[in-house]
């Protein structure tokens, strides 16, 4: 991820980083700049969902799948990922609110000292739902909000999807639990932007995150509709004026991106022009988070206890968590892990040639997609040839 409030507004700082490191910790807030090995772990808890989203980089659908792990299987995993001290275990789907399960299993992360989060569609978040994600001690969730409501109902193929989800906010807000929007940006949608930030603002939702389109999934089904390299430009500038506007408003809101980190890049040029005096420390904190981390500091555990180098990278098994522990695949020598832990080194094109590719790497799925080889460029860069050589 990459913090435009962070590293615009300087609310994160290098002696901050580097003192959570000394102490072996890494409050929420700072571990996007983590040099620790034990990853973030996304799992999916179930491919079943109540919506059929037409970017579902799962093929997610309202049906019983079979041979998902069990309760049981569910609990050894969370074990497991607790004795390695993984900093966040985030519960997603399909929609992980319809397993059974869910609160039990989000209690037992909390007790083990796990930081459980949740990533859901909000349309069954209601005011006793959101009690009993607090209860259960989730310490965040992630609601999916895909443009305007007519917008964000068609990519979610339900009409007033939109007002549910805004709704779950509102019910998990007033519960005291961090909630905030995720906003997976597209040729159709990027109009729609600026009223959703506005909503953000008005509505007193504290963060937001932006989500490049990857082409995985149903996403991989819809790349043609990813955003143009200026259209990319003129979404980031919009964020940069946003956070900015907003941060000096005193507005507690946090504004990120996902996804694509040459939004990093573009960010530290900003800065570079706009706030000399900031730029050497937003480069060592760039340098820090280091650029995509799948493989490194992310993980993926599918529905059947599958585990990938990502979320979106549902096609390479490193193993099988009823087989083996996760910790124990994770620190093992599979090929792929191996060269993402040195991707410098395999990168080809323009990713290849680019002097920040430290603190990017570009997208290894997006590239595969369009290329037909994952150590291709990434097709959704927008930088220029004199920003890559800058």
């Amino acid at each position: 991820m990459i913090g435009f409030t962070k590293l615009l507004c300087g609310t994160a700082t290098v002696s901050e980083v580097i003192k959570c490191r000394a102490e072996g910790t890494a409050p929420p807030q700072l571990l996007q700049f983590s040099d620790s090995s034990r990853p973030l772990v996304v799992w999916n808890t179930t491919n079943r969902c109540n919506l059929r989203c037409r970017h579902c980089y799962i093929s997610a659908e309202d049906r019983r799948f079979d041979d998902e792990l069990t309760s049981g299987e569910a609990r050894e995993f969370i074990r497991d990922l607790a004795q390695m001290k993984v900093p966040v275990l985030l519960f997603s789907g399909g929609e992980p609110l319809l397993r059974h399960d869910i609160f039990e299993l989000g209690h037992l992360a909390a007790e083990l000292g796990l930081r459980p989060v949740l990533s859901s569609n909000g349309t069954l978040i209601t005011g006793k739902v959101a009690k009993r994600i607090k209860d259960a001690g989730f310490q965040y969730v992630g609601i999916s909000i895909d443009g305007a409501p007519g917008t964000h109902d068609y990519f979610r193929a339900r009409e007033g999807a939109f007002a549910e989800a805004l709704a779950g906010i509102h019910a998990c807000l007033a519960e005291g639990v961090k909630t905030g929007i995720r906003f997976t940006v597209n040729k159709w949608n990027q109009k729609d932007l600026p009223e959703i930030l506005d909503i953000v603002a008005r509505e007193g939702i504290p963060r937001f995150c932006m989500y490049h389109l990857v082409y995985a999934g149903r996403g991989a089904e819809i790349m043609a509709t990813d955003t143009s390299a200026d259209e990319k430009r003129r979404i980031l500038d919009l964020l940069v004026e946003k956070t900015l506007e907003l941060h000096a408003m005193g507005a507690e809101v946090e504004i990120l991106t996902t996804d694509n980190h040459a939004d990093g890049v573009y960010l530290k040029n900003y800065i570079e022009k706009h706030y000399p005096q900031r730029a050497p420390e937003v480069l060592t904190l760039l340098d820090m988070h280091g650029g995509c981390s799948a493989g490194t500091k992310f993980a993926n555990v599918d529905p059947r206890g599958n585990v990938h180098p990502c979320q979106f990278w549902q096609d390479y098994n490193l193993g099988n968590v009823r087989e083996t522990p996760f910790s124990q695949l994770w620190t093992g020598d599979d090929q792929l892990l191996v060269q993402l832990r040195n991707k410098r080194v395999h990168l080809k094109g323009k990713c290849g040639r680019c002097q920040h590719n430290s603190v990017c790497g570009g997208c290894r799925i997006r590239a595969r997609a369009a290329h037909g080889d994952v150590w291709a460029e990434d097709p959704a860069c927008y930088l220029e040839e004199d920003e890559i050589n800058g």
